[in-house]
């Protein structure tokens, strides 16, 4: 892959970055209340207000609220028709005496000062006591005046008042006949619209801050203590500095500053990576894992700091090593975590505070995942890393603060959802392995399980061949090791290779008994075939079982574009004279092409033909490993591998020394010497 393709990777990723990024200034200083300001004298840069703190605007706003007086419409109709109608029903009475008159004479008094005071339903009154409010606005004819609420009356306590206040002058039977109720009726109404208006308007029109700052003038100076209200005013000019837009020429300005650094983080991630990793940097498929694996972190940051859905502590950054560890080593895992990291505290309300946290917590990850072989420890990283969160977290805030009791106890509750969204990486290691191709060494473990239903039926069909792939998965792995190939995959991928023999288990020599050949009744030809499509059928046996991709290739390549030694041979010699067809006799392939390939080729030809062996010993052992590496060299079968000379010169030597302790190799005893005296010793 040219160098070309990553450089236009980071750009898009960066452009995308920066797309998302927030548009406004940075603030440059930390600071926090309780704390010495640490930086340089500061001043006011401009006139800005001084803000109130959010308990403050929503104290006033309570007290508002608290203070407020409802308003009460009062309908003058009703009073107006009430006493038309008790006039009219005064003037059509016939054959009144003196007494009625004198009631309907008192009572309309009455409901004329009673009406001009208010009456209001009941319920509506006993609003107002339970809201412990003593006055309220009636409004008037378009006129307001504040009433206190003891001056009103319901239906029932009007007409309690009429009685009541009736002189004695008056007979109270003939005042009752009168029909007082039907005179009486509510003309006070809450005015729900005009009373929310104006409460809206006060709301509004508190102001959110308590004083200016004018340009030039001292707000805190180095080793001052920030107190609360320099607290405010440092909070109000970073706020006033990181909304203030400054034009088109200043938001681009802001916009190629972002897409600089962020393109800048990128590149030095694609140095890093092309310098220490380059089986991923070359890779496009691993590259472009590792790009998409930062883009994913920095944009779920950016959207949950930019809208402010919640907390930035909330968001599992931990998932990310995890998941690059679970394919790709340490050292690239932690990288990775640091690049995200970094460009997500470029956005972190406390960049310092945050950086310190995700570096313990990328750190945590890779000492606990040093060596992932089971998902049980995926479940025991969490834990690590929610104990980490939080530990780390007290003591920052202990350093900061100083105090107990200004510690954010929320915060822990914070790193509980992060840990319980951790716990889905399980899934989401599945699935980057289904969508990328990618196989963890997780799941080569579980693969390696000599239970699976693959590698029990070839223990049970094919005995000889199953022993023959566990003696090559110890060869290949330890070789493996010694040269810094991955030993998990070359240990499964061993186990495997040779499964296609279940097709034909007794053409097979170590699979036969009492000496029954299947081959000598076959042409060398057919028998040649029968043995080259233990390869194919491996390849669809391990198709339909699913197996990775990368543990197909194992039995596709284990014996590479080899021929088929024995058979050929034996063709040439009984037919010299006959053209030979070579595609006859030679393996499908392709050749290895990987280290961990390549070496169970070599583990795979030098097990099979140490069976021939009539004796081990060092001399035997040594000889046969170097013939057939050497051979397999000159072959060309291991020329696309990136084995060096080295490394086979190191696989050699380990071969040699698994050999020996497999067959148990001894030392060769002296025999005694006739004319000598001395007594041979047993050891």
């Amino acid at each position: 892959m040219s160098i070309v393709q990553p450089v236009i990777l980071f750009a898009v990723s960066a452009i995308l970055i920066t797309y998302f990024f927030p548009r406004g200034s940075k603030f440059t200083y930390q600071f926090y209340e309780g704390k010495p300001w640490q930086y340089e004298l500061l001043t006011a840069p401009f006139d800005f207000p001084v803000y109130k703190t959010d308990d403050e605007i929503k104290a006033e706003k309570d007290s508002i609220r608290s203070m407020f007086k409802p308003y009460f419409r009062m309908d003058v109709g009703v009073k107006t028709g009430r006493m038309e109608k008790i006039t009219s029903a005064y003037r059509l009475s016939s054959g009144i005496n003196v007494q009625q008159t004198n009631c309907f004479r008192y009572i309309e008094n009455q409901l004329d000062k009673l009406y001009d005071r208010g009456i209001l339903p009941p319920k509506e009154l006993e609003n107002l006591r339970q809201a412990n409010l003593t006055h309220v606005y009636i409004i008037k004819n378009n006129v307001s005046e504040i009433r206190n609420i003891n001056s009103f009356n319901t239906v029932k306590t009007a007409y309690e008042t009429i009685i009541h206040n009736a002189p004695s002058s008056l007979d109270m039977n003939v005042l009752k006949a009168c029909d007082i109720n039907n005179y009486l009726t509510e003309n006070l109404l809450y005015d729900r619209e005009t009373s929310e208006k104006i409460l809206n308007d006060q709301l509004q029109s508190l102001s959110i801050s308590s004083g200016m700052m004018q340009a030039g003038e001292r707000i805190v100076e180095r080793g001052e203590v920030v107190d609360s209200h320099t607290y405010k005013t440092l909070f109000s000019l970073k706020t006033i500095y990181e909304t203030k837009s400054g034009g088109n020429q200043r938001q681009a300005l802001i916009w190629a500053g972002q897409f600089i650094l962020i393109f800048g983080i990128l590149l030095c991630s694609g140095l890093y990576l092309a310098s220490f990793c380059p089986g991923i940097f070359y890779n496009r498929r691993n590259l472009l894992f590792i790009v998409l694996a930062i883009l994913s972190t920095c944009l779920l940051a950016e959207i949950c700091a930019g809208y402010d859905i919640v907390s930035i502590y909330i968001l599992p950054f931990a998932i990310l090593p995890i998941v690059v560890r679970t394919f790709f080593d340490s050292h690239a895992a932690l990288f990775t975590h640091l690049i995200a990291v970094l460009l997500c505290s470029l956005l972190a309300p406390f960049p310092h505070e945050f950086l310190i946290l995700q570096i313990i917590a990328g750190v945590v990850v890779i000492f606990t995942l040093k060596e992932l072989t089971q998902r049980a420890q995926l479940v025991r990283c969490s834990i690590f890393i929610f104990a980490s969160y939080t530990l780390a977290y007290l003591s920052l805030s202990l350093y900061q603060e100083g105090d107990f009791s200004k510690i954010r106890w929320i915060m822990p509750l914070f790193f509980g959802i992060n840990f319980v969204l951790l716990m889905f990486s399980y899934l989401l290691i599945y699935l980057l392995e289904k969508i990328f191709g990618y196989v963890s060494s997780i799941t080569l473990v579980e693969l390696s399980n000599i239970n699976t239903p693959i590698l029990n039926k070839l223990s049970e069909t094919c005995p000889g061949t199953f022993q023959h792939v566990m003696q090559v998965s110890i060869l290949a792995s330890e070789a493996g090791a010694r040269i810094g190939a991955d030993t998990q995959l070359i240990r499964t991928g061993a186990l495997y290779h040779d499964i296609g023999k279940m097709s034909n288990p007794a053409f097979f020599t170590e699979n036969q008994k009492g000496g029954n050949n299947p081959h000598s009744q076959l042409p060398f030809e057919e028998s040649a075939q029968i043995i080259i499509r233990h390869v194919t059928d491996g390849v669809k046996m391990a198709e339909k079982a699913s197996l990775p991709k990368q543990i197909i290739d194992f039995i596709r390549t284990h014996h590479g574009r080899g021929k088929t030694k024995y058979f050929y041979n034996s063709y040439r010699n009984t037919f010299p004279d006959k053209p030979v067809d070579d595609k006859l006799f030679t393996y499908p392939g392709p050749n290895p092409f990987t280290r961990e390939t390549g070496i169970l080729m070599m583990a795979d030809s030098v097990e099979a033909a140490s069976r021939s062996l009539h004796e081990y010993t060092d001399e035997t052992l040594t000889v046969l490993v170097h013939k057939i590496i050497d051979g397999q060299i000159a072959d060309g079968l291991l020329k696309d591998t990136p084995l060096t000379f080295k490394d086979i010169e190191d696989i050699k030597s380990t071969f040699i020394e698994k050999l020996k302790t497999m067959y148990h190799t001894r030392i060769s005893y002296p025999d005694v010497k006739q004319d000598t005296e001395i007594t041979a010793m047993k050891y």
